[in-house]
């Protein structure tokens, strides 16, 4: 049985401190010499950049949503692999999780998962007594969320503080620390949330050791780590593996690279998901295509990265490395050309927006990628990677691979989605359903192509996206741990 110290950093509400909490304690825990993995419950790219920087280890996402509650466990078992400790950032309201389906992918939900204690964050701005009452309503809501203690957030004084301390001695819920105001935490933030580790790297760097400091010395860490090694083993599952994923997952039959060949009919959008098997589903590789897959070469995938492109999960190139694939990152930004040898590409989400005029100058890689994929090599596209693929963007030249015009808006796209392939491609065979989830403010004319990548069920039925030949591009941002042959796919694919 696996038994990982750990606590769950959660809150009220959004805007509560989680972020500051989670992140300085890991980094405070891990300048003790502690080594501590640090995990985000949903599908947020951004705060999992700031816990590898407090941590030195990728950060993971704990999606019960996308993956499903039963990956959650196994999941956080691999990320937290050799450490001695590990924190999991909550998302919104303790409560909070996915519209209309109660617990599901909560807090709440992935702490019960982890059999996790919690660690509530209150924001103790504008009260004083009333806090007992609120961490009481929360410790009692459901019985089998256990809240370990408390950290009350900007304080306002020391007598503040003696207030609050004594209100919660009735609460029966420890006080585990006390944050004053301060300013050297926070953190810039525009129209997508904070902005990614990856574009003030300096900054962040200092933000996390102001984090770090603030919570050492308000923060009662001993206390903490004591509720971390109460957590008892992990639920039976053992420990994710992409290897061992790739393996049971079926390098679905890639379509021709033929771009003129007819694809096979595309079925009608199902009414709903209960009882579908994501890609991959429970098929399993036939064993001589395992054995002759590891004696061939392994085909150059590059994965975009640098400012402009840090929206990705690390399952996903851990399972394109475990499916075969040589898997080289490149930056769209400053590089000129593909890595020697390319015949695939991913391009994940960012910030493509903010970095048109640069991504736009950079005309060289943006002819080598509209080249590559005229080719008929494969290309995966997500939100962002939509976008660079457009003809333009606000205006300014992309790598017009798809004949749609990108801009930015101001109303927010953000929520989950399920999702039907309604067309054969790279990443999925026509019928194929998946979980994702959608988190921008642009828009792509039209929204569709003529092959649309999905068919959208929630929260309403449409379609999205486009497949011309082995490209495949969309909105959709997907967790390829719930669907392992979707990497196994598209690396046999780039194999020819």
């Amino acid at each position: 049985m696996v038994n990982v110290p750990r606590l769950v950093v959660a809150a009220p509400s959004s805007g509560s401190g989680k972020t500051t909490v989670a992140t300085g304690l890991m980094a405070a825990f891990a300048a003790r010499g502690l080594a501590v993995s640090g995990h985000k419950v949903g599908p947020d790219y951004i705060d999992p950049g700031f816990h590898t920087l407090a941590t030195g280890r990728p950060g993971r996402n704990l999606d019960a949503y996308m993956c499903g509650p039963e990956l959650i466990a196994p999941l956080f078992a691999h990320g937290a692999r050799g450490c001695g400790l590990a924190v999991v950032e909550g998302v919104m309201g303790l409560y909070d999780g996915a519209s209309g389906l109660g617990e599901l992918a909560s807090t709440a939900h992935v702490a019960k998962l982890l059999r996790a204690p919690v660690v509530l964050v209150v924001d103790a701005s504008s009260q004083s007594r009333s806090v007992a009452a609120l961490v009481h309503g929360f410790a009692s809501w459901d019985a089998e969320v256990r809240i370990g203690g408390v950290i009350l957030n900007k304080v306002g004084s020391d007598r503040h503080e003696a207030l609050l301390r004594e209100a919660l001695e009735e609460s029966g819920v420890p006080v585990l620390g006390a944050l004053r105001r301060a300013e050297g935490v926070s953190v810039p933030s525009r129209h997508l949330g904070l902005v990614p580790v990856a574009e003030r790297r300096s900054d962040a760097v200092a933000a996390v050791a102001a984090m770090a400091g603030q919570v050492a010395a308000g923060c009662d860490l001993e206390g903490l780590l004591a509720l971390a090694r109460s957590a008892p083993a992990l639920p039976p599952g053992g420990e994710w593996d992409p290897g061992v994923a790739v393996a049971g997952g079926v390098p679905l039959p890639a379509p021709s690279r033929n771009r003129g060949a007819a694809p096979d009919p595309a079925p009608q959008a199902p009414e709903g998901l209960d009882g579908a098997a994501g890609v991959g589903g429970n098929a399993r590789v036939e064993g001589s295509a395992r054995a002759s897959g590891a004696a061939r070469a392994k085909p150059v995938v590059a994965v975009a990265g640098g400012a402009a492109f840090t929206f990705s999960y690390a399952e996903n190139t851990e399972l394109l490395a475990a499916a075969g694939a040589d898997v080289v990152s490149f930056d769209p930004l400053r590089d000129e050309a593909l890595p020697l040898g390319t015949r695939g590409v991913v391009i994940g989400g960012g910030f493509p927006e903010v970095y048109a005029p640069e991504l736009s100058a950079n005309e060289a890689l943006r002819k080598a990628v509209a080249e590559l994929a005229l080719s008929g090599a494969p290309v995966a596209a997500e939100c962002a990677g939509l976008l660079y693929l457009a003809r333009s963007l606000d205006g300014l030249p992309m790598c017009g691979v798809l004949d749609a015009e990108a801009r930015m808006t101001k109303r927010l796209t953000l929520g989950y989605r399920d999702a039907v392939a309604l067309t054969d491609n790279v990443l999925a065979p026509a019928g194929a359903r998946m979980r994702g989830h959608e988190f921008h403010r642009t828009v792509i004319e039209p929204g569709a192509g003529d092959e649309p990548a999905w068919g959208m069920h929630r929260p309403e039925r449409r379609v999205e996206g486009f497949v011309r030949g082995n490209v495949h591009a969309s909105y959709l941002h997907t967790h390829w741990a719930a669907s392992p042959g979707t990497a196994a796919r598209f690396v046999e694919r780039c194999r020819g």
